[in-house]
């Protein structure tokens, strides 16, 4: 990359040179100070993720040097898995990069100015009409083909769709921008590295941590493979530490005090083929919202880890290797260490993990968030009352029946590979159906409680989906309860051991099994209900085709042991969350007045007469079917409105479009089974989503009258075009960055840990 400095040193001298000047009358553009920030602010909400077009990734300068890629990440139908191209981890080096497939859009050739300089030019040259809708032949969101010309075919993409410059379909870059991209792509496009640097209280945390991790003897070596494999994907904030540092564990060649050598495997799992050691590393680059899973450390997590894990008096004989077996039963390649201990590392932070496998990080989660409803609550089973965890003849019997699939990615055996883990499966719930009937009628004691990470919100917006601490929004349809072999098995089946670059058979395993994880976190909450209902309310679960689903795959649920907590039978599962909200109020990190009105007052106490007054007017919008509502089948999934007081404050909140279907079974014919006349609406404050599909900016003022609006548009798409003219940010609104940026900010203010660039490639053109 040295060459690319010197070039760039040396195209400045001769450009001052040439127009007459010293070259020290003008400076040189910097990549840090100068050209990262407009990256950040104009082309990262596209280009970050395994989902960045082209697989350009700009959030760093090793992103905006290894250049672009034809081969798309996302591929669901390909027949082979193809070569890892992660950033950072599978090569190092400009050189590395090419002989992946990768060509620059940063370098001149053949007399030709660089491929972005090109891009951004089209762009430039092709303004958007202000808050105007785009054209329609500009085809938006993940059913865009991206072209990714290389520079010889520049010439015909421009021919061919004129309108398509960068950035895509949006309010570009301003005049001053443009000239500064402009001369530092003509300056040979000169980067400077300056990665992130532990501070002296972090880099002594991240020794304390390493030496953990990496003690000598089979047990510590046990210990510290499993806290590996589920921290992985983790985003480290230390307690102390500087804001906006993150790290993360990779395996390297090297130890503690020697520069990381990264070994690179697929999955976390699988071997490393070399001695190794467990090393933090910083999170280098602008941090972005999607693949930003926090976890925290410090001293007490320190003390927490240690009293779990080596506390008790047990000893692993040996290691167990790794490989398809070991992938595919964590249960049997960890049962040395005490289930207890693992479970409850797990429930610590058990928002953490259930963000690490519904929420990202792959960046486009089809294969997951078919298989789910768009609103439901999770809870977790107290270990206490956890069979597999008390009873040692159970787990093992237990365990066997707990291995997942995928491993194995023979397109022609994915029937019988799912056939033969589906059978396995259903084998274990009919064992956990007989142990749990002999067990006590369970009781809100079977709930765990141990802090604020036991109740969790989960919306899905189509191909994506949230995770929030608290019981958000009305009582949902579904509650799903987690005991330790469903938790774990979630985890590994759709975190550690999914490869979003493995091929159709890979995926469609992951995508089935999760479907019997749904089933089984489903049934594990019937068993709270009265066993009368039951049934009723299962198949109300799975209505029509469901019904079908239900007698192929699925195993008898449990209709005659009876549950020890009293409910109301007109409505016993709405009963028990209104009864559950009542008995976790110290523990709901999501009071909600706004979707849960009780009386005149549905609104924040704690907010200024102005915003509490908006609050209650939009509270009218949700919690409604959309048979009264009709606006909602106007509404994307993901909406933001920004509320603006009259002192220059204002408020964001999430308007989610929860939809309805009669099931959520199958892989394919969502759309056959989607019922928009039960659609509603949950509003809450902050940003629900990473990846925004539309904004409205209203004045406190005009709340109530964007409400009635919003009542009285029903299904006219005139009216709603007027809502969305008068209120609406659309992608070519002259100010369009600075709202999409500041939802940013209000996380910054609200939860500065999560902050990140959130994306916009799922923006509509309303």
């Amino acid at each position: 990359m040295v060459h690319r400095i010197l070039a760039g040193a040396f195209a400045l001298l001769i450009s001052g040179a040439v127009f007459g000047q010293a070259p020290q009358s003008s400076p040189a553009i910097s990549y840090t100070r100068d050209i990262q920030p407009i990256f950040t602010e104009k082309c990262v909400a596209c280009h970050a993720c395994n989902d960045a077009a082209c697989q350009l990734k700009l959030e760093s300068p090793e992103g905006a040097v290894r250049g672009a890629s034809k081969v798309p990440v996302y591929q669901g139908e390909r027949s082979k898995a193809v070569p890892t191209t992660r950033l950072f981890y599978d090569a190092h080096s400009e050189e590395q990069w090419r002989k992946k497939g990768f060509y620059s859009v940063l370098d001149n050739q053949g007399g030709q100015a660089a491929l972005m300089a090109r891009m951004l030019e089209l762009g430039h040259k092709t303004p958007l009409t202000p808050n105007a809708k785009l054209p329609e032949e500009i085809v938006l969101g993940l059913s865009r083909n991206n072209m990714c010309p290389l520079p010889h075919e520049f010439d015909a993409y421009a021919g061919a769709h004129p309108k398509e410059g960068m950035p895509l379909a949006v309010t570009g870059l301003t005049d001053k921008e443009y000239d500064t991209m402009r001369r530092w792509l003509a300056a040979g496009a000169p980067v400077e590295y300056q990665p992130i640097q532990p501070s002296a209280a972090e880099a002594r945390q991240i020794a304390e941590w390493e030496e953990l991790l990496n003690r000598p003897g089979s047990t510590e070596a046990l210990v510290g493979r499993w806290l590996y494999e589920h921290l992985f994907l983790a985003h480290i904030h230390f307690a102390g530490g500087e804001q906006g540092h993150f790290f993360q564990w990779v395996r390297s060649r090297t130890p503690s005090g020697k520069p990381v050598d990264i070994i690179a495997t697929r999955r976390p799992n699988d071997p490393p083929g070399t001695d190794f050691y467990y090393r933090l590393i910083p999170v280098q680059g602008v941090i972005v919202h999607k693949t930003h899973i926090t976890y925290p450390m410090g001293p007490q997590k320190l003390k927490r880890v240690k009293q779990l894990f080596y506390a008790g008096d047990w000893h692993a004989a040996a290691l167990p290797g790794y490989g398809p077996r070991h992938r595919a039963n964590p249960f049997e390649t960890f049962e040395a260490i005490p289930a207890v201990a693992r479970y409850q590392f797990m429930l610590d932070n058990a928002e953490y993990f259930v963000r690490t496998f519904i929420r990202g990080p792959v960046c486009r989660g089809q294969i997951a968030t078919d298989v789910i409803r768009d609103n439901f609550w999770a809870l977790f089973q107290e270990p206490a009352f956890d069979r597999y965890i008390t009873d040692a003849k159970y787990r093992g019997e237990a365990t066997p029946l707990l291995a997942m699939p995928g491993q194995i990615d023979d397109v022609g055996s994915v029937l019988s590979l799912w056939h033969a883990y589906r059978d396995k499966r259903n084998d274990y719930e009919k064992l956990r159906r007989e142990a749990y009937a002999e067990m006590p009628a369970p009781r809100w004691s079977t709930l765990w409680a141990g802090n604020d990470n036991a109740l969790l919100s989960i919306f899905r917006h189509f191909d994506s989906a949230s995770v929030t601490k608290g019981l958000v929004g009305d009582v949902p349809l579904t509650v799903w309860l987690f005991d330790y072999p469903l938790f774990e098995r979630t985890y590994y089946q759709l975190a550690v051991n999914f490869d979003v670059y493995g091929n159709v058979s890979h995926q469609l395993q992951t995508r089935l099994y999760f479907d019997l994880i749904r089933n089984g976190a489903e049934v594990n909450f019937l068993r709270l209900m009265p066993a009368d209902q039951r049934k009723a309310i299962l198949g109300d679960w799975y209505q029509n085709s469901g019904k079908v689903k239900m007698w192929m795959d699925y195993e008898d649920i449990d209709t005659d042991t009876p549950s020890g907590i009293k409910l109301d039978p007109r409505n016993p599962k709405r009963d028990f969350g209104l009864k559950l909200l009542q008995r976790t109020g110290s523990l709901n990190a999501a009071p909600d007045p706004i979707n849960r009105c009780q009386g005149a007052f549905c609104s924040r106490p704690q907010m200024s007469e102005e915003f509490r007054n908006a609050e209650q007017s939009l509270s009218r919008l949700v919690s409604r079917p959309a048979a009264g509502l009709k606006v909602i089948n106007q509404l994307p999934e993901a909406t933001m409105l920004r509320i603006e007081g009259q002192d220059g404050q204002r408020q964001v909140y999430s308007l989610l479009r929860n939809r309805a279907h009669s099931n959520v079974a199958f892989l394919l014919g969502e759309a056959y089974r989607y019922q928009p006349g039960l659609d509603t609406l949950t509003l809450y404050p902050g940003v629900l989503s990473s990846y925004p599909n539309f904004i409205f900016n209203i004045p406190t003022k005009d709340v109530p009258e964007f409400v009635e609006d919003m009542e009285y548009a029903k299904d006219d798409a005139a009216k709603f075009e007027r809502i969305v003219m008068r209120w609406g940010v659309r992608r070519s609104h002259p100010a369009f960055w600075r709202y999409f940026h500041d939802l940013n900010s209000y996380i910054k203010e609200t939860e500065p840990v999560e902050a990140g660039v959130l994306d916009m490639n799922r923006y509509e053109n309303l």
